[in-house]
């Protein structure tokens, strides 16, 4: 791979391992600048584990990955990550623009002192966002869907050419869900960003996405809808028989008679030890200053 600026990300043999288990093993693929890839798999599948190596947090067995035509980085800050979050913040009192501008000098606790310039950072990503009306309400009044649109403010700061977001649709209703997915593409295409978006389930990006990084049994398959979630290929990506049903607009893919995404909901991932490691210096995506910074392809 040639480092080229019309690819965003290039992953080229790439092996990564947790506990002395291959998450991945021998992956190849390349995301092209201003692409939105929905990044699916099963639990375990490697997920989160990739876009912390994206993020020169896990040094790889092998391989070499390139983030905007550079080898990958801890605190690169072309990179801007929402990692996965379950509790914590709707309890909180901050304020929505105390909270965003938290991750743009690094505090994690009280009322940062931010200067001229990160406020005006703060100003734009909030319009970004159409975030200004939550700005001075703490978090422990927003709903899950608002809170969202903060976090995903705190990525946009400091003006990132790659965003990688880890589950943002965790916990959201089918409405909230449809609002976050509509407002990471309107802000990705404004901004031509490329970004790489993790769900449990396909249907709520079916509408945004431009390929699939679909990732399981160490493999990784990299292409359109159509390309990659079919039969065949899933089927060897979750090593046994799958089955891909396409209703009314909507795809289900099934293990017998088994909707696949429910079976990833029963345990979510990382419950088992190996796919959830996080540096708890970036839990909350606060810390700006370590923010890290195609063919059809089946590995």
């Amino acid at each position: 791979m040639s480092g080229a600026p019309d690819n965003a990300i290039e992953v080229e043999h790439v092996t990564l391992e947790l506990g002395g288990r291959a998450i991945l093993n021998h992956a190849s693929f390349t995301v092209r600048t201003g692409e939105f890839i929905g990044v699916l798999g099963p639990n375990g599948a490697g997920k989160t584990t990739l876009m912390r190596a994206l993020l020169g947090l896990l040094p790889l067995s092998g391989g070499s990955i390139r983030v905007g035509g550079e080898a990958v980085v801890r605190g690169n800050p072309s990179i801007g990550y929402m990692p996965q979050i379950r509790s914590g913040l709707a309890g909180r009192r901050v304020r929505g623009r105390d909270f965003v501008t938290m991750a743009a000098d690094g505090h994690r606790w009280g009322v940062p002192h931010a200067g001229a310039a990160i406020r005006a950072d703060v100003d734009r990503v909030l319009d970004l966002v159409d975030a200004h009306a939550l700005a001075a309400r703490p978090l422990s009044e927003l709903s899950g869907g608002e809170r969202q649109r903060l976090l995903l403010a705190q990525c946009l700061l400091g003006n990132p050419k790659v965003l990688l977001l880890d589950e943002p649709l965790i916990s959201l209703d089918p409405r909230h869900q449809t609002g976050v997915v509509d407002l990471v593409r309107r802000v990705q295409r404004e901004l031509n960003i490329t970004v790489l978006f993790s769900a449990h389930e396909l249907n709520p990006l079916l509408n945004s996405l431009d390929r699939v990084l679909y990732l399981g049994n160490g493999r990784a398959a990299l292409g359109t809808v159509d390309e990659v979630i079919t039969k065949p290929v899933l089927s060897q990506l979750y090593g046994s028989p799958i089955d891909v049903m396409r209703v009314n607009g909507r795809i289900f893919v099934m293990s017998g008679d088994v909707e696949i995404d429910k079976l990833d909901h029963a345990h979510e991932e990382g419950d088992d030890g190996h796919e959830h490691e996080h540096d708890h210096g970036h839990e909350h995506g606060h810390d700006h200053a370590h923010k890290a910074k195609g063919k059809h392809t089946h590995v």
